[in-house]
């Protein structure tokens, strides 16, 4: 057992301090979790996270850990449940990790820090910090070693989902203070709470929302026994009947991955915090829209047609037409399309039911042609060419788009995305006072403090649908 990939997986979390994290990787945590509590705030207004409070509430018993953005209180298993919905609820959670890492993991840190056990020992906004980064790490691991993102996600699972589950865990393991034995216990019992579908494509059902709250309160529950010294499968990432990379990837599984180079680089460095409120498949085609029509003044009064060349595996994601639902135009990228032509952006209020049935945006989407290209690679970025009505043409594909590591969001978009976002629960002086302290997180004295700070009245607005 001393041998086994989970211990070895579980002794790097438990033995990893803040001191270990370098100055760049500090800071890019902080803009995370800034624009996850952001895009938590204003997701607590959204239909499915909702229901879910409204079925947790009428069950509970007293809790203790903040619903974000509302009055709320509830248990901590449920809180993560519940926060983690709101987090992936509007598309505007970052991606790149496991893969909406910071919907599973800040769900469950953060409702990891109204644990008993912490009594009167500060929590420190560092200790959270580490935690964060340890999250993204592990759960980025875990999709890895399933060969990635392409392979696990193609065979019809959901890795927020099911590689989530053990980035919560890893978080709340370490807030919980867990020794690598309970640490690697945690695992196996996230092994167990692992799921999660695609099949939610077909008809754009609200299920895709519920899969980062159901990955953070089961990596929280995982931690939580495992706290309490209930035992784990040591050898759930090794090669043997009924590890979780035999059961969840047998074609694609790499396991080496999970092990390799860790703490250099960090995994939380690759991922991306989202400008638009779409699938991130989506988002590289938005800003070669806008581009072209930038680079082309009058342009947008002359399309003839607009024709995009994607891999099969993004037109399968993102070629549906159905504007129904909020959930369903956040997966369509002829709607993505059309909103980068007709308005030049695609922030929220452009996929809420009123722009939805905009005529002018039906009338762009008629004019939007997908070509599955079964040539290009999984996740390459689409081709956009644009054809204006004297018949001249004009393409581009954008390698990266904003928001992702090599195209970042600066400090003030971010801070503006924030403030746009939290401003749905909290009043602007709460907005400010929260980001501040979430901008500064290494210097607070016990990361306990922000849990008032999430309090709103999220529940006082038209829902977002």
């Amino acid at each position: 057992m001393t041998d086994s990939t989970a211990l070895r997986l579980a002794r790097f979390c438990a033995e990893t301090r803040f001191d270990d994290l370098p100055d760049d990787l500090v800071a890019r945590t902080t803009r995370h979790i800034l624009d996850t509590v952001g895009a938590t705030l204003a997701g607590s207004a959204a239909a499915e996270p909702r229901a879910v409070l409204g079925m947790l509430s009428a069950e509970r018993s007293a809790g203790s850990a903040p619903v974000w953005g509302t009055a709320e209180r509830l248990g901590m298993r449920d809180a993560a449940f519940a926060n983690g919905v709101a987090a992936h609820a509007l598309e505007l959670d970052d991606t790149g990790g496991c893969d909406h890492s910071g919907a599973v993991v800040l769900p469950a840190a953060l409702a990891a820090l109204s644990a008993p056990g912490h009594g009167d020992v500060p929590v420190s906004g560092r200790d959270l910090i580490t935690a964060v980064v340890l999250g993204y790490d592990v759960g980025r691991r875990v999709l890895e070693a399933c060969g990635g993102y392409s392979p696990h996600n193609g065979q019809g699972w959901h890795s927020t989902a099911t590689c989530g589950t053990f980035a919560a865990a890893a978080a709340a393991s370490k807030l919980l203070r867990l020794d690598a034995m309970q640490t690697m216990a945690a695992f196996g019992h996230a092994a167990s709470a692992s799921g999660g579908l695609w099949a939610f494509i077909h008809d754009a059902s609200q299920t895709k929302r519920l899969h980062a709250g159901r990955a953070a309160e089961g990596g929280l529950t995982a931690a939580l026994l495992a706290g309490r010294g209930i035992s784990g499968p040591s050898r759930v990432f090794d090669d043997v009947w009924g590890g979780f990379f035999n059961a969840f990837a047998p074609q694609s599984r790499q396991p080496e991955a999970l092990l390799a180079d860790l703490g250099s680089p960090w995994k939380l460095m690759r991922c991306s915090i989202k400008p638009y409120a779409s699938c991130r498949s989506n988002h590289a085609t938005i800003d070669a829209v806008r581009a072209l029509m930038a680079a082309h003044p009058g342009l947008a009064q002359r399309v003839a047609r607009i024709d995009v060349r994607l891999s099969p595996f993004v037109m399968d994601m993102c070629g549906g037409r159905d504007l129904s639902t909020l959930s369903s135009a956040q997966m369509s990228m002829p709607y993505a399309v059309s909103l980068a032509w007709v308005f030049g952006d695609a922030g929220l209020a452009r996929y809420l039911a009123p722009a939805r049935r905009d005529a002018r945006l039906a009338a762009a989407m008629s004019l939007v042609h997908l070509h599955a290209d079964p040539a290009m690679p999984a996740l390459e970025e689409p081709t956009v060419t644009i054809t204006s009505t004297g018949g001249e043409t004009v393409s581009l594909q954008v390698p990266l788009a904003l928001g992702a590591p090599a195209n970042p969001l600066d400090d003030a978009a971010l801070q503006r995305k924030f403030a746009e976002l939290a401003g749905v629960a909290l009043p602007a002086d709460g907005v400010a006072t929260l980001a501040e302290s979430l901008l500064h997180l290494d210097r607070l004295a016990d990361a306990r403090a922000l849990l008032p700070l999430l309090a709103g009245q999220a529940s006082l607005h038209e829902l977002l649908c």
